[in-house]
């Protein structure tokens, strides 16, 4: 179960999604908006908030919980409050021992609209059609929750295909998994996952993904 979370101390949205099984598509198990009165006093609120995403999670019960990652805001009062309420999530899920992801907006609408720079139209239309509703799903927080579990589920076959190759070990190196994984071998392993998707291909652009060992060696070195 992926729950997502899209923060705000007014208006929280969220969305759990059951991935599809055996080719079939994922699922809604609920979805929806907590608000806390704008009149209550900050602490209450913040009481509030924390008391209906602890019970949503246990409800719920997710292994995994996305929290949108606010990479910039204008009004400052407004950036203060997502991050608080952000800070809640993030809290409450990792205390429950889930895996906790955070997505930009705009990573998020490259992965299920294409693009960045996608409105909040067509996030919800897109929502629509990825889980098969019969309407684009109201209000835009729930759907913003939606599309955020629907972008880790869309990046899993890279996760995996990452974890692979950093789990990859050869004769007297110890396998990645085992040590911290530094930022060089992070980009070793995207471009090993990359090169391995494109294996059999003749496409020029697959074929430019193979690394000789001395280009892997570079990279571990810092050398690129």
């Amino acid at each position: 179960m992926v729950l997502g979370i899209d923060p705000g101390l007014t208006r929280c949205g969220y969305a759990a999604i059951e991935p599809g099984v055996k080719g079939s598509g994922a699922k809604v198990i609920t979805m929806g908006v907590m608000r806390t009165p704008p009149t209550d006093p900050l602490p209450a609120r913040l009481a509030q908030l924390r008391t209906d995403l602890a019970e949503l999670m246990a409800e719920v019960a997710p292994a995994v919980v996305v929290v949108e990652h606010v990479f910039f805001q204008v009004n400052v009062r407004t950036a203060m409050s997502v991050g608080q309420a952000s800070g809640l999530a993030l809290a409450e899920a990792a205390s429950r021992g889930c895996e906790v992801v955070q997505y930009t907006a705009n990573e998020v609408k490259q992965a299920i609209a294409g693009w960045g720079a996608a409105d909040k139209d067509q996030i919800q239309r897109m929502v629509q059609t990825r889980l098969g509703l019969t309407a684009p799903p109201k209000p835009a927080d729930a759907a913003d929750a939606a599309a955020l579990a629907l972008c880790y589920l869309a990046q899993a076959p890279m996760r995996r295909s990452v974890g692979k190759a950093l789990a990859t070990t050869k004769p007297g190196r110890p396998a990645l998994a085992a040590r911290p994984r530094t930022p060089a071998e992070v980009q070793l392993a995207e471009a090993r996952a990359r090169a391995a998707s494109g294996a059999g291909q003749s496409h020029p652009s697959r074929q430019a993904m193979a690394i000789s060992d001395h280009a892997k060696l570079r990279i571990l070195q810092g050398g690129i």
